[in-house]
C-alpha cells in the first residue's frame, strides 16, 4: 500500500494486518476527488476513527491537511500505525507547521473522552476546552460493527462539538448493511457504491 497523490506520493503504508480491510485504492482515489472538490481537505483538522493502517488519514495530509489524529484499538494495528506517522514526520516533505497524533483507544471511548487521568490513551490535550472541531471525520469500522454502533458514534460527535456545522463525515460500510440515520440536524449529502463498500458523506443540515 502507498500514498497515492500530494506532497508523500509514493509513501509506503504496511500491509494491513489479518482483521483488518483498508480502503481500496480506487474507493480512495473516488474519495478525496469529492473532498477536494467541496474544498474539504485543504489546511483541515482531520480525525481518523477506525484508522487500520491509516491510509485515509495520511492521504489527507498528504493532500494538504493540517493536522491528523488517528484512532486505532487493536495493539498491533495502532503499533504499525505509529511507526507509519514517525517515519511520516521525518518524511523530507514533512512541513512543520502540520501535526499528526495517534490514540491507541476504541472509537466510541475516543469520541467520549474520560479525564486524561483515566484514560491514559487519550492525550490531555484532547479534552481542553475551546479546541475547535474537526474539519474532516474518516470511519472505516469493521464492517461486522452495527449500523447502530455508527450512529451512536456520530452522535457523539455532534453533541460532542467534535464536529461543527462545516464539517464532513465520511463513513465505510458494506453494501449489505443498512443505511446509516444522520444524527439530528445532519443529513446524507452523497452517498457511492465502489463494488462492495458503500460511502456516505455526511454534513450538516443548515450549513
Amino acid at each position: 500500500m502507498h500514498i497515492i497523490s500530494g506532497r508523500f506520493k509514493g509513501f509506503t503504508i504496511p500491509a494491513a494486518l489479518k482483521g483488518t480491510r483498508p480502503t481500496t485504492d480506487r474507493t480512495k482515489e473516488a474519495i478525496f476527488s469529492r473532498l477536494e472538490a467541496i474544498g474539504a481537505v485543504e489546511g483541515a483538522r482531520v480525525l481518523d476513527l477506525y484508522a487500520g493502517t491509516g491510509a485515509l488519514g495520511f492521504e489527507a495530509l498528504s493532500r494538504g491537511a493540517g493536522q491528523l489524529e488517528s484512532v486505532e484499538s487493536a495493539g498491533r494495528a495502532a503499533g504499525l500505525l505509529a511507526r507509519s506517522a514517525a517515519k511520516l514526520a521525518h518524511h523530507p516533505s514533512w512541513d512543520p507547521s502540520m501535526g499528526i497524533h495517534v490514540s491507541r483507544v476504541k472509537a466510541e471511548r475516543f469520541v467520549r473522552p474520560l479525564p486524561a487521568a483515566d484514560n491514559p490513551g487519550i492525550d490531555a490535550a484532547r479534552s481542553r476546552p475551546g479546541e475547535r472541531p474537526y474539519d474532516l471525520v474518516f470511519m472505516d469500522p469493521p464492517y461486522d460493527l452495527s449500523t447502530e454502533h455508527c450512529q451512536e458514534v456520530m452522535t457523539c460527535l455532534v453533541e460532542g462539538n467534535l464536529v461543527g456545522p462545516e464539517s464532513v463525515i465520511v463513513l465505510e460500510r458494506s453494501g449489505r448493511s443498512q443505511q446509516p440515520l444522520p444524527p439530528s440536524g445532519w443529513a446524507v449529502s452523497q452517498a457511492k457504491s465502489y463494488g462492495e463498500t458503500m460511502v456516505f458523506y455526511i454534513e450538516s443540515a443548515t450549513a
